[in-house]
């Protein structure tokens, strides 16, 4: 895998892919160079079969990404046709992961404000440790938050909190955002990882072609009705009931013993 910049990281163990935030001096806060990162690691990862669960997380004890990096807004954001040109590349990483039809967790820590809770919230899971902080400080920058990303915020809060979130720039500590609907669980620092690779394992530890289907089913129930890909559910519900690892899951239930799956 080929990274342009060095504030990016890629692992891969045990079926996960480890995509971390690496500018830890700046809170892990995003540049365009990381947001070209972040779309060839999501590639990477979407590509490759061993990898069944992508987790992202930030380097260091201060945060997951505490949002974009303000150093760069006299350059790469100093103009309006500047700022779409960075949106457009930002735009293409949210997009990316968006569109994994792999499962996507985001393990938090500490800071997760702005374009960095615009990732979390791009995750399908996420857990926090009771250090972090979540909030979009917009309304402090005089700036307005990217249309998608304030779609995924609604779909989580609702319109009435979202609203409070980008009025007030709140921060919000781990268990107050837990109950909005940020977050899926609270642990405390020292269980985070620990508690982010039980999660993986379970998830793992299940039929993948059925997470898969699952996932994608659900997306579409979030589109407007004569968006959605009917054709895509039928097919995919079919592709399970028709696949190897069905047949695989009742005689494995039959038989009281794990089963073992191919993914097909």
């Amino acid at each position: 895998m080929n990274l342009k910049t060095d504030k990016m990281l890629a692992e891969k163990h045990g079926g996960i892919g480890w995509m971390t935030f690496n500018n830890p001096a700046r809170r892990n806060a995003t540049s365009l160079e990381m947001w070209e990162a972040v779309d060839t690691i999501i590639s990477d990862f979407a590509a490759d079969e061993s990898i069944r669960v992508v987790v992202m997380k930030g380097a260091g004890d201060k945060a997951f990404v505490a949002g974009a990096d303000i150093s760069q807004f006299e350059t790469a954001r100093a103009s309006a046709e500047a700022a779409d040109a960075y949106a457009e590349v930002s735009a293409r990483a949210r997009t990316a992961m968006e569109s994994l039809e792999k499962p996507l967790i985001a393990m938090i820590r500490g800071f997760a404000l702005g374009g960095g809770l615009a990732v979390a919230m791009r995750a399908d899971i996420r857990i926090a440790a009771n250090d972090a902080l979540l909030g979009i400080p917009a309304a402090r920058l005089g700036i307005a938050y990217a249309f998608d990303s304030l779609k995924k915020l609604v779909e989580l809060v609702g319109p009435s909190k979202a609203k409070e979130i980008l009025m007030t720039a709140k921060r919000y500590p781990a268990e107050e955002a837990m109950r909005m609907g940020l977050l899926n669980k609270v642990v405390s620092v020292a269980d985070l990882e620990s508690e982010t690779r039980a999660l993986c394992a379970t998830i793992i530890d299940n039929a993948p072609i059925s997470i898969l289907a699952n996932k994608a089913i659900i997306n579409q129930t979030l589109l407007d009705p004569d968006k959605r890909d009917m054709d895509l559910v039928k097919a995919m519900t079919a592709r399970c009931f028709d696949s190897e690892d069905y047949t695989e899951g009742r005689t494995a239930f039959m038989e009281k013993r794990n089963p073992v799956w191919k993914g097909c």
